[in-house]
């Protein structure tokens, strides 16, 4: 029948799109449903791809703006940004590649049916909306919907005024003022792109640090260089209100004393994460497990119900805390449809899942921070190089940050590595790899990395951790 598949996927991001791909190359017709207008989920119009199209801008105009020191001549002609030349370049970029994703759907013949899917029970999803129907899934439905923007209690968001990040990449003039609301990697790096364009920037922190899942030397580094740039930075706080008016947001903020501090901008940015998307999914309808809007799922990416699997944003396990990453999306569209097609099951070790923040300076990290390898009984040794030692770092301009290796000495196996830096969210990949392998701190010493890269700095944290760096 037309409207029978092997696997239907509802959601198209980097979940979706992925376990869709693999699933057709394993021999099973397959579909998609997707209610917006385009294909790629959140990471790809409105996440991932935009906001690092808008922070390669603020790193252009970052270059542009030191041009006597790279020797450029720019005439008579003041360096500026024109804020409509770079939505429209971000645009392009994002159309491209969900263009990109069509035509990996017609390359594998996926079928795209347009529309909000919902669990309609033994294996059926009706489509409501544009192509309305019912299909049959006959091996197993994939949940990929993803996530959204979360807002906070007693704080109203009107998508002008206060905001979110699916407002903040469209934006076509530069405010002048920007308070952020939160710290994690939408805010800081909101924070980058906006006070690189000009923007006076403050972020507000709940928790005693600015990015709170990182390495604390992470944090104090990255803090370290907000100050310098001139980012305001109040950790410890918490914002008990927020009005908006015709020009502005005024702010009250409680800080770690006690105190209240008013504060007042153009805009304020809601970047306090991210929650499911499952309204209108029909979830408890059919009986699947939820908690707190997640969709509960094993090891194996299996529901409660029966044909049924999730993966992505929109899942969580026993444990709390699931990532939402867009690579850990993919990984885990693979894995579940690898299993579908009858294929060997392998588990994803969510400790060796890398995080990249790309703020100025980069974030990149995997595996255990210092503090977490000690409370879990580990024998901890650390390496730490700084960057700036570096020929690359000095040619390139960019000399903040450091490499810190995490181990343990009696098997001197690598437990972590946290990079602060210039393409530290390319480096990780080295670092993901040894803990893939189960590196030690000797082997990563004996890996020659070429010069002058910056990679230079994971081969040198490794020879710190052994009290031996060459260039330190």
């Amino acid at each position: 029948m037309a409207n029978e598949y092997d696997v239907i996927v509802i959601g198209s991001g980097t979940g979706g799109y992925v376990a869709a791909i693999r699933a057709a190359q394993l021999g099973l017709r397959t579909a998609v449903v997707e209610r917006a207008p385009v294909l790629g989920g959140t990471c790809l119009n409105w996440g991932c791809i935009p906001t690092k199209a808008l922070l390669e801008h603020a790193h252009a105009l970052k270059v542009a703006g030191d041009w006597q020191e790279w020797g450029l001549t720019l005439g008579e002609a003041s360096i500026g940004l024109d804020m409509h030349q770079v939505q429209a370049r971000k645009d392009k970029i994002v159309k491209g590649l969900t263009g990109g994703i069509e035509l990996l759907f017609k390359k594998n013949k996926i079928t795209w049916v347009k529309g909000t899917g919902r669990l309609a029970g033994e294996g059926r999803v009706e489509v409501v909306e544009g192509d309305k129907g019912t299909l049959l899934a006959r091996k197993e439905i994939i949940l990929a919907t993803g996530s959204q923007p979360r807002g906070v209690p007693g704080i109203e968001i009107d998508r002008r005024r206060i905001i979110t990040s699916d407002e903040a990449i469209n934006l076509k003039e530069i405010p002048k003022s920007l308070v952020i609301m939160g710290s994690g990697a939408v805010g800081v790096e909101f924070g980058s792109i906006f006070r690189r364009f000009g923007s006076e920037v403050t972020i507000i922190e709940l928790l005693p640090r600015i990015v709170p899942v990182e390495d604390e030397a992470v944090s104090t580094e990255l803090e370290r260089s907000f100050k310098k740039q001139g980012i305001k930075v109040l950790t410890g706080a918490r914002v008990t209100a927020a009005k908006a008016g015709s020009a502005g947001v005024d702010i009250e903020a409680q800080t770690a004393d006690g105190k209240t501090t008013k504060l007042a901008a153009e805009l304020l940015l809601v970047a306090t994460g991210r929650g499911p998307v499952t309204d209108g999914l029909g979830a408890e309808d059919v009986g699947l497990r939820m908690e707190r809007g997640y969709i509960h799922v094993g090891q194996d990416f299996r529901t409660s119900v029966p044909g049924v699997s999730a993966v992505g944003d929109v899942i969580t396990f026993d444990e709390p805390g699931h990532p939402q990453l867009a690579h850990l999306s993919s990984a885990e569209g693979i894995a579940a449809a690898e299993r579908i097609a009858g294929h060997e099951s392998r588990p994803i070790d969510y400790n060796q899942v890398p995080g990249c923040t790309y703020c100025d300076p980069e974030i990149g990290s995997v595996g255990l921070t210092e503090k977490e390898a000690q409370a879990q009984g580990y024998d901890v040794r650390v390496g730490t190089f700084k960057l700036g030692v570096l020929g690359r770092a000095r040619i390139s301009g960019e000399t903040e940050g450091f490499v810190k290796i995490v181990a343990e000495k009696r098997y001197d196996e690598i437990l972590g590595v946290h990079i602060i830096g210039a393409r530290a969210t390319e480096l990780v990949a080295e670092a993901t790899l040894a803990l893939r392998l189960e590196c030690t701190v000797e082997e990563l010493v004996r890996t020659i990395h070429a010069h002058p890269t910056m990679s230079e700095g994971v081969g040198e944290a490794a020879h710190a951790a052994h009290g031996a760096a060459i260039h330190a």
